[in-house]
């Protein structure tokens, strides 16, 4: 293959590789009730964000947030479906893998509720 078609056809992976990453979020919106938990109160948050007019800072921090959530409950519906693939049976493994990943979004989706009172409460006062 020359350059060119090389080159061709790396672009081409890359084209599919976008591809096959917005078919997972399709099918995350779908499927998965945490995912869409998640997006409408993201929804409601940049709402938000909109009327009590955020500064810049704050906007970066309040899309890092609701990005970061949105991966994470991506990551950890992938971890539930790849030990629901390898077993059915009860293993402490399997139970362990899953509470973790579920433990990790709990943790981000405190954090993301503190750092939101934080952001909004003071607008709310006022």
């Amino acid at each position: 293959m020359d350059l060119k078609g090389r080159k061709r056809s790396e672009w081409t992976r890359l084209l599919k590789s976008f591809s096959f990453a917005w078919d997972g979020i399709k099918t995350a919106l779908r499927e998965e009730r945490n995912f869409q938990i998640h997006l409408i109160v993201a929804v409601v948050v940049l709402f938000a964000a909109f009327w009590f007019e955020l500064t810049r800072y704050e906007w970066i921090i309040i899309l890092f947030l609701i990005t970061g959530m949105l991966s994470l409950e991506l990551m950890n519906t992938a971890v539930e479906r790849v030990v629901d693939l390898v077993t059915k049976e009860y293993k402490p493994l399997a139970k362990y893998a899953k509470d973790t990943a579920a433990a990790a979004v709990l943790l981000y989706a405190v954090l993301s509720i503190i750092v939101g009172f934080i952001i909004f409460l003071p607008k709310l006062i006022n």
